[in-house]
Protein backbone atom coordinates (compact mmCIF):
# COMPACT_ATOMS: atom_id res chain seq x y z
CA UNK A 1 0.00 0.00 0.00
CA UNK A 2 1.19 3.52 -0.78
CA UNK A 3 1.34 6.35 1.71
CA UNK A 4 -1.77 8.08 2.99
CA UNK A 5 -0.81 11.27 1.16
CA UNK A 6 -0.74 9.60 -2.25
CA UNK A 7 -3.32 8.65 -4.85
CA UNK A 8 -1.45 5.38 -5.40
CA UNK A 9 -2.74 3.89 -2.15
CA UNK A 10 -5.56 1.46 -1.55
CA UNK A 11 -8.57 2.78 0.37
CA UNK A 12 -8.14 2.55 4.13
CA UNK A 13 -9.15 -0.85 5.47
CA UNK A 14 -11.21 0.56 8.35
CA UNK A 15 -12.99 3.79 7.33
CA UNK A 16 -15.42 5.64 9.53
CA UNK A 17 -19.09 5.55 8.51
CA UNK A 18 -20.74 8.65 7.11
CA UNK A 19 -24.18 9.82 8.19
CA UNK A 20 -25.51 8.47 4.90
CA UNK A 21 -24.00 5.03 5.40
CA UNK A 22 -25.45 4.85 8.90
CA UNK A 23 -28.93 5.31 7.39
CA UNK A 24 -28.51 2.48 4.86
CA UNK A 25 -27.09 -0.52 6.69
CA UNK A 26 -29.91 -2.77 5.46
CA UNK A 27 -28.61 -2.81 1.86
CA UNK A 28 -28.48 -6.54 0.96
CA UNK A 29 -25.47 -6.18 -1.36
CA UNK A 30 -23.35 -4.32 1.21
CA UNK A 31 -20.92 -7.26 1.63
CA UNK A 32 -21.89 -9.32 -1.40
CA UNK A 33 -19.34 -11.89 -2.67
CA UNK A 34 -16.95 -10.98 0.12
CA UNK A 35 -14.07 -13.49 0.12
CA UNK A 36 -15.38 -15.11 -3.07
CA UNK A 37 -12.88 -15.82 -5.87
CA UNK A 38 -13.37 -13.68 -8.96
CA UNK A 39 -14.15 -15.41 -12.27
CA UNK A 40 -11.18 -16.29 -14.47
CA UNK A 41 -12.58 -14.47 -17.51
CA UNK A 42 -15.11 -11.67 -18.04
CA UNK A 43 -15.75 -9.13 -20.76
CA UNK A 44 -15.94 -5.93 -18.69
CA UNK A 45 -14.37 -5.10 -15.34
CA UNK A 46 -15.48 -1.92 -13.58
CA UNK A 47 -13.21 -0.96 -10.70
CA UNK A 48 -15.05 1.05 -8.05
CA UNK A 49 -18.64 0.66 -6.87
CA UNK A 50 -19.52 4.31 -6.27
CA UNK A 51 -22.02 6.23 -8.36
CA UNK A 52 -19.64 6.50 -11.34
CA UNK A 53 -18.94 2.76 -11.45
CA UNK A 54 -22.52 1.72 -10.76
CA UNK A 55 -23.96 4.17 -13.29
CA UNK A 56 -21.44 3.04 -15.92
CA UNK A 57 -22.67 -0.52 -15.42
CA UNK A 58 -26.28 0.66 -15.56
CA UNK A 59 -25.64 2.46 -18.86
CA UNK A 60 -23.87 -0.53 -20.40
CA UNK A 61 -26.89 -2.68 -19.56
CA UNK A 62 -29.23 -0.07 -21.03
CA UNK A 63 -27.18 -0.24 -24.24
CA UNK A 64 -27.65 -4.01 -24.50
CA UNK A 65 -24.62 -5.47 -22.72
CA UNK A 66 -25.49 -8.66 -20.83
CA UNK A 67 -25.29 -8.45 -17.06
CA UNK A 68 -23.22 -11.60 -16.76
CA UNK A 69 -20.53 -9.96 -18.94
CA UNK A 70 -19.79 -7.36 -16.24
CA UNK A 71 -18.22 -7.48 -12.80
CA UNK A 72 -17.68 -4.59 -10.39
CA UNK A 73 -14.74 -4.73 -7.99
CA UNK A 74 -14.85 -2.82 -4.70
CA UNK A 75 -12.01 -2.63 -2.17
CA UNK A 76 -14.36 -2.29 0.81
CA UNK A 77 -18.11 -2.55 1.39
CA UNK A 78 -20.39 -1.51 -1.46
CA UNK A 79 -20.25 2.20 -2.36
CA UNK A 80 -17.93 2.96 0.54
CA UNK A 81 -15.97 5.79 -1.06
CA UNK A 82 -16.69 9.44 -1.84
CA UNK A 83 -20.13 8.70 -3.31
CA UNK A 84 -21.46 7.74 0.12
CA UNK A 85 -19.39 10.23 2.10
CA UNK A 86 -20.12 13.62 0.54
CA UNK A 87 -22.19 16.49 1.95
CA UNK A 88 -25.40 15.59 0.11
CA UNK A 89 -25.44 18.34 -2.53
CA UNK A 90 -26.50 18.08 -6.15
CA UNK A 91 -25.34 21.61 -6.78
CA UNK A 92 -24.35 22.78 -10.26
CA UNK A 93 -22.09 25.77 -10.64
CA UNK A 94 -24.22 28.55 -12.15
CA UNK A 95 -21.48 31.04 -13.03
CA UNK A 96 -18.85 31.35 -10.28
CA UNK A 97 -16.34 28.93 -11.83
CA UNK A 98 -16.45 30.63 -15.21
CA UNK A 99 -13.47 32.91 -14.58
CA UNK A 100 -11.22 30.11 -13.35
CA UNK A 101 -12.25 27.66 -16.06
CA UNK A 102 -11.73 30.33 -18.73
CA UNK A 103 -8.12 30.89 -17.69
CA UNK A 104 -7.36 27.18 -18.11
CA UNK A 105 -9.71 26.00 -20.85
CA UNK A 106 -10.93 29.14 -22.61
CA UNK A 107 -14.34 30.88 -22.43
CA UNK A 108 -16.24 28.46 -24.66
CA UNK A 109 -15.19 25.38 -22.70
CA UNK A 110 -15.95 27.25 -19.47
CA UNK A 111 -19.49 27.85 -20.69
CA UNK A 112 -19.82 24.17 -21.60
CA UNK A 113 -18.58 23.03 -18.19
CA UNK A 114 -21.22 25.11 -16.43
CA UNK A 115 -23.98 24.09 -18.87
CA UNK A 116 -23.04 20.45 -18.33
CA UNK A 117 -23.44 20.76 -14.56
CA UNK A 118 -26.90 22.24 -15.01
CA UNK A 119 -27.74 19.30 -17.27
CA UNK A 120 -26.59 16.85 -14.57
CA UNK A 121 -29.07 18.30 -12.08
CA UNK A 122 -31.91 17.74 -14.54
CA UNK A 123 -30.71 14.24 -15.39
CA UNK A 124 -30.64 13.21 -11.72
CA UNK A 125 -34.10 14.67 -11.21
CA UNK A 126 -35.41 12.76 -14.24
CA UNK A 127 -33.69 9.53 -13.18
CA UNK A 128 -34.98 9.65 -9.61
CA UNK A 129 -38.54 10.33 -10.76
CA UNK A 130 -38.49 7.76 -13.57
CA UNK A 131 -37.21 4.95 -11.34
CA UNK A 132 -38.80 6.09 -8.06
CA UNK A 133 -35.38 6.05 -6.37
CA UNK A 134 -35.79 6.19 -2.56
CA UNK A 135 -32.86 8.56 -1.99
CA UNK A 136 -34.50 11.58 -0.31
CA UNK A 137 -33.89 13.75 -3.37
CA UNK A 138 -35.05 17.33 -2.90
CA UNK A 139 -35.22 19.45 -6.05
CA UNK A 140 -35.00 22.99 -4.74
CA UNK A 141 -32.82 26.09 -5.09
CA UNK A 142 -29.46 26.99 -3.58
CA UNK A 143 -27.99 30.20 -2.21
CA UNK A 144 -24.43 31.33 -2.87
CA UNK A 145 -24.08 33.69 0.10
CA UNK A 146 -21.36 36.36 0.07
CA UNK A 147 -20.12 36.86 3.64
CA UNK A 148 -17.32 39.35 2.86
CA UNK A 149 -16.92 42.45 0.70
CA UNK A 150 -14.02 40.76 -1.06
CA UNK A 151 -16.09 37.80 -2.17
CA UNK A 152 -19.08 39.98 -3.06
CA UNK A 153 -16.83 41.80 -5.51
CA UNK A 154 -15.38 38.53 -6.84
CA UNK A 155 -18.81 37.04 -7.54
CA UNK A 156 -19.95 40.19 -9.28
CA UNK A 157 -16.95 40.08 -11.60
CA UNK A 158 -17.56 36.39 -12.34
CA UNK A 159 -21.19 37.03 -13.19
CA UNK A 160 -20.32 39.93 -15.47
CA UNK A 161 -17.69 37.89 -17.30
CA UNK A 162 -20.07 34.92 -17.61
CA UNK A 163 -22.85 37.03 -19.13
CA UNK A 164 -20.47 38.90 -21.42
CA UNK A 165 -19.24 35.57 -22.83
CA UNK A 166 -22.82 34.54 -23.62
CA UNK A 167 -23.68 32.61 -20.48
CA UNK A 168 -27.35 32.12 -19.63
CA UNK A 169 -28.10 33.90 -16.35
CA UNK A 170 -31.87 34.02 -16.78
CA UNK A 171 -32.42 31.39 -14.08
CA UNK A 172 -30.18 33.10 -11.49
CA UNK A 173 -31.67 35.51 -8.94
CA UNK A 174 -29.57 38.16 -7.22
CA UNK A 175 -30.21 39.75 -3.81
CA UNK A 176 -28.26 42.30 -1.82
CA UNK A 177 -28.54 44.21 1.41
CA UNK A 178 -31.69 43.69 3.44
CA UNK A 179 -33.23 41.45 0.78
CA UNK A 180 -30.22 39.09 0.90
CA UNK A 181 -30.46 38.87 4.70
CA UNK A 182 -34.20 38.20 4.57
CA UNK A 183 -34.06 35.60 1.80
CA UNK A 184 -31.21 33.62 3.33
CA UNK A 185 -32.09 34.14 7.04
CA UNK A 186 -28.45 35.20 7.57
CA UNK A 187 -28.03 38.55 9.39
CA UNK A 188 -24.50 39.12 8.04
CA UNK A 189 -25.21 38.24 4.41
CA UNK A 190 -23.96 40.99 2.08
CA UNK A 191 -25.32 39.50 -1.13
CA UNK A 192 -26.70 36.22 -2.41
CA UNK A 193 -27.33 34.44 -5.69
CA UNK A 194 -30.03 31.79 -6.05
CA UNK A 195 -30.45 29.09 -8.70
CA UNK A 196 -31.88 25.54 -9.05
CA UNK A 197 -30.09 22.75 -7.16
CA UNK A 198 -30.87 19.72 -5.06
CA UNK A 199 -29.92 17.62 -2.07
CA UNK A 200 -29.82 13.84 -1.80
CA UNK A 201 -28.85 10.82 0.26
CA UNK A 202 -25.96 9.79 -2.03
CA UNK A 203 -25.46 6.38 -0.44
CA UNK A 204 -29.04 5.42 -1.24
CA UNK A 205 -28.63 6.56 -4.85
CA UNK A 206 -25.44 4.50 -5.22
CA UNK A 207 -27.12 1.51 -3.59
CA UNK A 208 -30.15 1.78 -5.89
CA UNK A 209 -27.87 1.65 -8.92
CA UNK A 210 -25.94 -1.33 -7.53
CA UNK A 211 -29.13 -3.18 -6.68
CA UNK A 212 -30.50 -2.51 -10.17
CA UNK A 213 -27.46 -3.84 -12.01
CA UNK A 214 -27.03 -6.78 -9.63
CA UNK A 215 -30.60 -7.86 -10.27
CA UNK A 216 -29.76 -7.91 -13.98
CA UNK A 217 -26.79 -10.23 -13.59
CA UNK A 218 -23.86 -7.94 -12.84
CA UNK A 219 -21.61 -9.46 -10.17
CA UNK A 220 -20.39 -7.12 -7.44
CA UNK A 221 -17.33 -8.25 -5.49
CA UNK A 222 -16.89 -6.35 -2.23
CA UNK A 223 -13.70 -6.39 -0.13
CA UNK A 224 -11.97 -7.36 -3.37
CA UNK A 225 -9.38 -4.69 -4.05
CA UNK A 226 -7.78 -4.61 -7.48
CA UNK A 227 -4.03 -4.35 -6.92
CA UNK A 228 -2.60 -4.36 -10.46
CA UNK A 229 -3.62 -4.47 -14.12
CA UNK A 230 -1.23 -6.16 -16.55
CA UNK A 231 -1.28 -7.33 -20.15
CA UNK A 232 -2.24 -10.95 -20.54
CA UNK A 233 0.83 -12.88 -21.70
CA UNK A 234 -1.10 -15.20 -24.02
CA UNK A 235 -3.42 -12.60 -25.52
CA UNK A 236 -1.91 -9.08 -25.51
CA UNK A 237 -5.29 -7.50 -26.34
CA UNK A 238 -6.62 -8.74 -22.98
CA UNK A 239 -5.88 -7.51 -19.47
CA UNK A 240 -5.26 -9.41 -16.25
CA UNK A 241 -6.75 -7.66 -13.24
CA UNK A 242 -5.04 -8.90 -10.11
CA UNK A 243 -7.17 -8.76 -6.98
CA UNK A 244 -6.87 -10.06 -3.44
CA UNK A 245 -9.42 -12.70 -4.49
CA UNK A 246 -7.69 -13.96 -7.63
CA UNK A 247 -6.99 -12.73 -11.15
CA UNK A 248 -9.65 -12.02 -13.76
CA UNK A 249 -8.84 -11.63 -17.46
CA UNK A 250 -10.97 -9.05 -19.28
CA UNK A 251 -11.37 -7.30 -22.60
CA UNK A 252 -12.10 -3.88 -21.15
CA UNK A 253 -11.34 -2.19 -17.85
CA UNK A 254 -13.13 0.95 -16.60
CA UNK A 255 -11.37 2.76 -13.75
CA UNK A 256 -13.96 4.49 -11.53
CA UNK A 257 -11.64 4.88 -8.56
CA UNK A 258 -11.52 8.69 -8.30
CA UNK A 259 -8.87 9.70 -5.71
CA UNK A 260 -7.26 6.23 -5.81
CA UNK A 261 -6.85 6.05 -9.60
CA UNK A 262 -3.05 6.19 -9.54
CA UNK A 263 -2.79 2.88 -7.68
CA UNK A 264 -3.56 1.05 -10.92
CA UNK A 265 -2.55 3.91 -13.21
CA UNK A 266 0.68 5.23 -11.64
CA UNK A 267 1.18 7.54 -14.60
CA UNK A 268 -1.70 9.61 -13.23
CA UNK A 269 -0.19 10.26 -9.82
CA UNK A 270 0.98 13.80 -10.70
CA UNK A 271 -2.49 14.65 -12.02
CA UNK A 272 -4.88 13.30 -9.37
CA UNK A 273 -4.39 14.53 -5.82
CA UNK A 274 -6.41 13.12 -2.91
CA UNK A 275 -7.92 15.57 -0.47
CA UNK A 276 -9.72 14.73 2.74
CA UNK A 277 -13.02 16.55 3.13
CA UNK A 278 -15.14 16.61 6.28
CA UNK A 279 -18.84 16.92 7.00
CA UNK A 280 -21.10 16.91 10.05
CA UNK A 281 -24.71 16.03 10.77
CA UNK A 282 -26.62 18.13 13.29
CA UNK A 283 -29.94 17.66 15.00
CA UNK A 284 -31.56 21.09 14.77
CA UNK A 285 -32.63 23.30 17.63
CA UNK A 286 -36.22 24.66 17.44
CA UNK A 287 -35.05 27.57 15.27
CA UNK A 288 -34.57 25.07 12.41
CA UNK A 289 -37.32 22.55 13.18
CA UNK A 290 -40.99 22.17 12.29
CA UNK A 291 -42.08 25.12 10.08
CA UNK A 292 -38.62 26.71 10.36
CA UNK A 293 -36.81 23.99 8.43
CA UNK A 294 -34.49 25.28 5.68
CA UNK A 295 -35.95 24.55 2.25
CA UNK A 296 -32.90 25.65 0.23
CA UNK A 297 -29.29 24.52 0.17
CA UNK A 298 -26.40 26.87 0.88
CA UNK A 299 -22.79 27.70 0.11
CA UNK A 300 -21.64 30.22 2.72
CA UNK A 301 -18.65 31.98 1.20
CA UNK A 302 -15.87 33.98 2.85
CA UNK A 303 -13.54 33.54 -0.11
CA UNK A 304 -13.17 31.29 -3.12
CA UNK A 305 -11.56 28.52 -1.06
CA UNK A 306 -12.97 29.27 2.40
CA UNK A 307 -16.62 28.33 2.67
CA UNK A 308 -19.18 26.11 4.38
CA UNK A 309 -21.92 24.08 2.70
CA UNK A 310 -25.32 23.41 4.21
CA UNK A 311 -28.38 21.31 3.50
CA UNK A 312 -31.31 20.25 5.64
CA UNK A 313 -33.03 16.96 4.92
CA UNK A 314 -36.72 17.41 4.26
CA UNK A 315 -37.57 13.95 5.53
CA UNK A 316 -36.24 14.20 9.08
CA UNK A 317 -34.79 17.70 9.51
CA UNK A 318 -31.16 16.63 9.93
CA UNK A 319 -28.71 19.36 8.94
CA UNK A 320 -25.55 18.41 7.04
CA UNK A 321 -22.72 20.91 7.34
CA UNK A 322 -19.70 20.58 5.06
CA UNK A 323 -16.44 22.50 5.18
CA UNK A 324 -14.06 23.80 2.53
CA UNK A 325 -10.63 22.43 1.76
CA UNK A 326 -8.98 25.68 2.88
CA UNK A 327 -9.54 27.73 6.02
CA UNK A 328 -7.14 30.44 7.24
CA UNK A 329 -8.27 29.98 10.85
CA UNK A 330 -7.12 26.35 11.08
CA UNK A 331 -3.69 25.25 12.29
CA UNK A 332 -0.96 24.41 9.80
CA UNK A 333 -0.97 20.83 11.04
CA UNK A 334 -4.69 20.44 10.32
CA UNK A 335 -4.38 22.02 6.89
CA UNK A 336 -1.48 19.72 6.02
CA UNK A 337 -3.53 16.68 7.02
CA UNK A 338 -6.12 17.42 4.34
CA UNK A 339 -3.94 15.96 1.58
CA UNK A 340 -4.61 12.39 2.60
CA UNK A 341 -6.49 9.22 1.76
CA UNK A 342 -7.23 8.50 5.42
CA UNK A 343 -11.00 8.43 5.89
CA UNK A 344 -10.80 6.46 9.13
CA UNK A 345 -11.41 9.40 11.45
CA UNK A 346 -12.39 13.06 11.55
CA UNK A 347 -10.53 16.16 12.73
CA UNK A 348 -11.82 17.74 15.94
CA UNK A 349 -10.43 21.20 15.14
CA UNK A 350 -12.33 21.25 11.86
CA UNK A 351 -15.52 20.11 13.60
CA UNK A 352 -15.20 22.78 16.29
CA UNK A 353 -14.61 25.50 13.69
CA UNK A 354 -17.57 24.38 11.59
CA UNK A 355 -19.96 24.38 14.55
CA UNK A 356 -18.73 27.75 15.81
CA UNK A 357 -19.05 29.31 12.38
CA UNK A 358 -22.52 27.80 11.86
CA UNK A 359 -23.74 29.45 15.04
CA UNK A 360 -22.13 32.76 14.05
CA UNK A 361 -23.81 32.70 10.66
CA UNK A 362 -27.15 31.59 12.08
CA UNK A 363 -27.29 33.12 15.60
CA UNK A 364 -30.71 31.55 16.16
CA UNK A 365 -29.04 28.13 15.93
CA UNK A 366 -27.08 28.69 19.13
CA UNK A 367 -26.65 25.52 21.14
CA UNK A 368 -26.49 27.46 24.42
CA UNK A 369 -29.94 26.24 25.41
CA UNK A 370 -29.98 23.00 23.39
CA UNK A 371 -31.50 19.99 25.08
CA UNK A 372 -29.78 16.62 25.12
CA UNK A 373 -29.95 15.16 21.63
CA UNK A 374 -29.82 18.49 19.79
CA UNK A 375 -26.64 19.76 18.16
CA UNK A 376 -23.76 17.74 16.73
CA UNK A 377 -24.83 14.21 15.84
CA UNK A 378 -21.94 12.79 13.79
CA UNK A 379 -18.75 13.77 11.93
CA UNK A 380 -17.04 11.95 9.08
CA UNK A 381 -14.50 12.33 6.31
CA UNK A 382 -14.39 11.42 2.64
CA UNK A 383 -11.61 11.51 0.06
CA UNK A 384 -12.12 13.67 -2.99
CA UNK A 385 -9.87 13.85 -6.07
CA UNK A 386 -8.38 17.10 -7.33
CA UNK A 387 -6.93 17.60 -10.82
CA UNK A 388 -4.62 20.44 -11.97
CA UNK A 389 -7.16 21.77 -14.48
CA UNK A 390 -10.24 21.32 -12.24
CA UNK A 391 -12.10 18.88 -14.48
CA UNK A 392 -12.34 15.06 -14.46
CA UNK A 393 -10.55 12.53 -16.61
CA UNK A 394 -13.09 10.74 -18.79
CA UNK A 395 -12.43 8.40 -21.68
CA UNK A 396 -10.03 5.94 -23.23
CA UNK A 397 -6.47 5.66 -21.94
CA UNK A 398 -4.70 5.90 -25.27
CA UNK A 399 -1.51 4.11 -24.23
CA UNK A 400 -3.49 1.21 -22.73
CA UNK A 401 -5.99 0.04 -25.38
CA UNK A 402 -9.06 -1.42 -23.73
CA UNK A 403 -8.73 0.64 -20.54
CA UNK A 404 -10.92 3.63 -19.70
CA UNK A 405 -11.24 6.12 -16.88
CA UNK A 406 -13.99 8.11 -15.22
CA UNK A 407 -12.39 9.81 -12.21
CA UNK A 408 -10.96 13.01 -10.76
CA UNK A 409 -14.16 14.92 -9.96
CA UNK A 410 -12.64 17.73 -7.87
CA UNK A 411 -15.26 17.36 -5.14
CA UNK A 412 -17.98 18.00 -7.72
CA UNK A 413 -18.95 14.45 -8.57
CA UNK A 414 -22.65 14.90 -7.88
CA UNK A 415 -22.66 17.69 -10.48
CA UNK A 416 -20.68 15.72 -13.08
CA UNK A 417 -21.06 11.94 -12.82
CA UNK A 418 -24.53 11.68 -14.35
CA UNK A 419 -23.14 12.80 -17.71
CA UNK A 420 -19.56 11.53 -17.33
CA UNK A 421 -20.47 7.89 -16.59
CA UNK A 422 -22.93 7.61 -19.50
CA UNK A 423 -20.25 9.25 -21.63
CA UNK A 424 -17.57 6.72 -20.76
CA UNK A 425 -20.06 3.89 -21.35
CA UNK A 426 -20.58 5.17 -24.89
CA UNK A 427 -16.84 5.26 -25.48
CA UNK A 428 -16.42 1.71 -24.16
CA UNK A 429 -19.02 0.59 -26.71
CA UNK A 430 -17.16 2.18 -29.59
CA UNK A 431 -18.78 5.59 -30.02
CA UNK A 432 -16.61 8.65 -30.62
CA UNK A 433 -16.13 11.54 -28.20
CA UNK A 434 -18.83 13.69 -29.80
CA UNK A 435 -21.43 11.10 -28.82
CA UNK A 436 -20.76 11.77 -25.13
CA UNK A 437 -21.95 15.38 -25.22
CA UNK A 438 -19.27 16.21 -22.65
CA UNK A 439 -17.01 19.27 -22.71
CA UNK A 440 -13.89 18.50 -24.75
CA UNK A 441 -11.68 19.43 -21.78
CA UNK A 442 -12.99 16.41 -19.81
CA UNK A 443 -11.40 13.99 -22.27
CA UNK A 444 -8.51 11.93 -21.00
CA UNK A 445 -5.89 12.27 -23.74
CA UNK A 446 -2.17 12.34 -24.29
CA UNK A 447 -2.49 15.92 -25.54
CA UNK A 448 -4.14 17.01 -22.28
CA UNK A 449 -1.57 15.26 -20.12
CA UNK A 450 1.26 16.72 -22.19
CA UNK A 451 -0.13 20.18 -21.52
CA UNK A 452 -0.52 19.49 -17.79
CA UNK A 453 3.02 18.11 -17.59
CA UNK A 454 4.50 21.18 -19.26
CA UNK A 455 5.62 19.04 -22.18
CA UNK A 456 7.45 16.53 -20.00
CA UNK A 457 5.06 13.61 -20.31
CA UNK A 458 6.74 10.26 -19.51
CA UNK A 459 7.18 7.91 -22.48
CA UNK A 460 4.84 5.38 -20.84
CA UNK A 461 1.93 7.54 -21.99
Amino acid sequence: MGSDSSSNSLPRQFPCLSYWQRTARDFPYLFTNKNRTVPSHIRYVIIGSGISGALTAFELLEAGVKGDDIIILEAREAASGASSRNAGHVRPDAFRGFTGYSKVHGPQQALEIIANERLVLNKINEFVNKHNVPCDFNFTTTFDVCMTEEFTHYEKECMEAFVKAGGDASYIQYYEGHEAKEKTRIPDALAAYEWPAGSINPAKLAQFLLRSVSEKGVQLYTFCAATAVKKNESAPHLWDVQTIQGTVTAEKIIHCTNAHAALLLPQLEPYITPNRAQAHSLIPTPAFAATQILRNTYSLRYSLYHFYSLIQLQGNGTIVLGVSRSNPTLSAQTLASRTSTDDGHYNQEIADDALDKFQQIFPSASSQHAVKGEGLDHSWTGIIAMTPDSVPFVGAIESLPGQYICAGFNGHGMARIFTSAPGVAKLVLGHDWNATGLPQCFQSSRERLTRLSGGNLPSIW
